[in-house]
C-alpha cells in the first residue's frame, strides 16, 4: 500500500498495532493466558485427557476381555504374563481392563448427569431470578424442601424400587444435584435483570423467555463453566457410593465403585484390586478438582 506521506504510514502502521494489541488482549484470551499459567490446571487437563483417552480405546486395543476369566490367573497380582499388567480379580477377569471399563462407565455417568442436573439448574435458577416476586419465592422454597431431604436415602430408594441401569442411576443422581447450580444461576441473574441490554430487550418488546436463554443465560458461562467442572467429580463420587453400596452398576458391567467394593471384600489378601481403581478415581477427581481451580482463576472478572 502506497502512502502519501510519512504520517499517513505511521497513523495507518498505530491503527494496525492497535486493532493487533485489542483482539490480543480480549477477555477470553488473557482468560487463557492466566489458565495456561496455571501448570498444575494444565497438567490435570493433560492427564484427564489421558485417562478419558485410555478408557475409551484402552479395552479396544488390549487382548483381554472385561468379563472373560482366565483359569490359570485368578488373584494374581500385577504381570506380565497375558497382559495382566494390573493383576486380576478372584474370577481371573483382567483388572486393567475393568478400570478402563468403570471408568467409561463412570466418566459418562459423571458427564451425563451433570450436563442434566446444570441444565435444569440454570433454566430453574435463572427463570426464578428474572421473574422474581412470589414466582421467585415459590421456586425457591420448593429448592429449600428438596434440600431438606435426605440424599441419600432416597437415591436408595429410587434406585431399590426403579432398577439399576444405566440411565436410571444417571436420572437418579440428577434429581439431587441441579439445587446448587440453581442458586448460584438465580444469585447472578439478580444481578443482571437490571442492567441496560436487559431493559433494551424489555423496550423493544423481546419476549421473557428470549431474554431469559438469549440474553441473561450467555452472560453467565464463565460461572457456569467454573462450577460444570466442580460438580462432575462430585456426580462421579456419588456414583461411585452407590456402586461401592451394591446400589448402582450391575454386573457384569463394573464401575469404579464397582471395583472399589469388591476390593474392599479381600483387600487383605489381593490388595492390588483396591489400590488401581482407587487411584484411577482418585486421579480423575484431582484432575477435575485443579481444572475448576484454575478456570476459576482465569475467569474472576477481580483478577481481568
Amino acid at each position: 500500500m502506497m502512502f502519501k506521506n510519512k504520517n499517513d504510514a505511521l497513523v495507518a502502521t498505530l491503527s494496525q498495532a492497535l486493532e493487533a494489541d485489542i483482539q490480543g488482549h480480549s477477555l477470553w484470551y488473557a482468560a487463557r493466558v492466566r489458565f495456561m499459567r496455571n501448570r498444575a490446571a494444565v497438567f490435570s487437563v493433560v492427564l484427564l485427557t489421558l485417562i478419558t483417552l485410555a478408557c475409551i480405546f484402552g479395552p479396544m486395543v488390549l487382548p483381554n476381555a472385561f468379563d472373560s476369566t482366565d483359569w490359570d490367573a485368578m488373584s494374581q497380582g500385577p504381570m506380565l504374563k497375558n497382559m495382566h499388567w494390573f493383576g486380576t480379580d478372584e474370577s481371573g477377569r483382567d483388572l486393567l481392563v475393568r478400570c478402563l471399563i468403570g471408568g467409561r462407565i463412570s466418566l459418562m455417568v459423571g458427564l451425563m448427569a451433570t450436563l442434566t442436573s446444570v441444565s435444569l439448574g440454570i433454566a430453574w435458577g435463572a427463570t426464578a431470578g428474572f421473574l422474581g416476586g412470589k414466582v421467585d419465592s415459590v421456586m425457591m422454597r420448593i429448592v429449600d424442601m428438596m434440600y431438606a431431604v435426605p440424599y441419600l436415602l432416597i437415591a436408595i430408594l429410587m434406585v431399590t424400587l426403579l432398577g439399576r441401569a444405566f440411565y436410571l442411576v444417571v436420572i437418579t443422581i440428577t434429581v439431587f444435584s441441579w439445587m446448587d447450580m440453581a442458586r448460584v444461576v438465580r444469585g447472578q441473574t439478580l444481578s443482571l435483570r437490571s442492567k441496560e441490554f436487559v431493559e433494551a430487550a424489555r423496550a423493544i418488546g423481546v419476549p421473557t423467555r428470549r431474554i431469559i436463554f438469549q440474553h441473561i443465560v450467555p452472560n453467565l458461562l464463565g460461572i457456569v463453566v467454573i462450577y460444570t467442572t466442580v460438580t462432575v467429580p462430585s456426580v462421579i463420587l456419588t456414583e461411585s457410593v452407590l456402586s461401592f453400596l451394591g446400589l448402582g452398576i450391575q454386573e457384569p458391567m463394573t464401575s469404579w465403585g464397582v471395583l472399589i467394593h469388591d476390593g474392599t471384600q479381600v483387600m487383605e489378601i489381593s490388595p492390588w484390586i483396591l489400590i488401581f481403581p482407587s487411584l484411577m478415581l482418585s486421579a480423575a477427581l484431582y484432575c477435575f478438582n485443579y481444572i475448576g481451580d484454575g478456570l476459576r482463576d482465569a475467569l474472576d472478572p477481580k483478577d481481568r
